[in-house]
């Protein structure tokens, strides 16, 4: 902002503005980390945006200040101060929040810049022991490319997943962090009972920054694991949309040909010669075209006519007569008898008038 440009009016301002940049911005942290809320809603994202850009300018006027220095010890540095170091370390969990998908990539590099920019700061006053992670050519800072002798930083490889004391050694590092961050979060909380009475002398008081700048530490190491998992998500989902993009598009198919199934070659030959337009082929042909494709049109079951169709039916009429035969039908077995006995006393031709000579 205007009123900040130069370093005589930031001399000028009172301690209280940069204070409460703080703590506003601390405060929408906590209150969003901890809220039931969507964290896309647009409620929360405004927040958030307000929150960094109060953080964002107390980092201005920090830097502006020269509050910090590499050539002292954390000891020099005075209490009012130590909650500064602070900064960049709640800018990155902000800038987590942001949930804009187009801009995904973007937003979790930059919170890892910040993140690194506080642990940078954290291993010059050699406030906590930790390794400190690689640096990336998209995250790395001027001085930290300086520092390397090139305008790149220098990456170092990660450990081969196949190395399985490397991944018994980060595993190790995790748990311990994990226990580490729970020891100081509830050492923070018998502490800030304290210091938010406001009966905390300075040096309860120095005590309360320290333990948070060591607890943001933990946090700021998981994050950027967290975050390089991402990002190679990330730029392998980037990846394999482009190519897509440069796929080419699979060809249309060409329309089927018509053509006039014929029964014989002659007959072929006829209807080539009516109609040259149109190709023509034998039945013949056809079924063996459909053979080399595996592809018959039937399995060449003939379809049964009707004249074996009423066969069956009278066959199946006299089996049925005679298995009632043979489960003693009363009424069949009379019927029968009584055939029997007109037979035995009518001749055959009786009652037949059309063939009397």
């Amino acid at each position: 902002m205007a009123e900040y440009e130069n370093t005589n009016d930031v001399s000028a301002a009172e301690p209280s503005r940069l204070s409460d940049l703080l703590e506003g911005g601390w405060k929408i942290f906590e209150e969003v980390d901890s809220t039931n809320e969507p964290l896309a809603s647009t409620s929360i994202q405004v927040r958030v945006k307000r929150a960094i850009a109060m953080l964002e300018e107390a980092s201005r006027m920090v830097a502006l200040l020269d509050l910090f220095s590499r050539n002292e010890e954390l000891e020099e540095i005075a209490t009012a101060d130590l909650k500064y170091l602070l900064l960049p370390a709640l800018c990155g969990a902000l800038t987590m929040k942001q949930t804009g998908r187009d801009k995904r990539l973007e937003t979790v590099q930059t919170a890892r810049a910040y993140f690194m920019d506080f642990l940078k700061r954290c291993k010059e006053y050699d406030i906590s022991h930790f390794q400190l992670p690689r640096a990336t050519n998209d995250n790395a800072s001027p001085d930290e490319a300086s520092e390397n002798g090139s305008s790149t930083a220098t990456v170092t490889p990660q450990p081969c997943p196949s190395d399985l004391v490397s991944m018994a050694a980060q595993r190790q590092a995790k748990i311990e962090r994990y226990r580490q961050r729970k020891e100081l979060e509830a050492r923070l909380s018998d502490v800030r009972r304290v210091v938010d009475s406001g009966q905390a002398d300075d040096e309860v008081s120095r005590d309360f920054y320290n333990l948070n700048v060591r607890r943001w530490v933990a946090v700021c190491l998981e994050e950027i694991e967290s975050i390089d998992q991402e990002v190679e998500i990330l730029q392998n989902m980037d990846g394999l949309k482009q190519g897509a993009a440069k796929q080419p598009l699979q060809p249309v198919r060409p329309p089927m040909k018509p053509f006039i199934l014929t029964k014989d070659a002659v007959q072929a030959q006829v209807f080539g010669a009516g109609y040259p337009s149109l190709p023509t082929m034998t039945v013949d042909d056809w079924y063996e075209q459909h053979r080399k494709r595996g592809a018959m049109p039937d399995q060449g079951i003939p379809t049964r006519p009707a004249v074996e169709e009423d066969t069956d039916a009278k066959e199946r009429e006299e089996e049925d007569k005679e298995k009632k035969a043979d489960d003693d039908d009363e009424e069949s077995l009379l019927r029968a008898r009584n055939w029997d006995d007109w037979k035995e006393t009518h001749r055959r031709g009786y009652g037949n008038r059309h063939n009397m000579g």
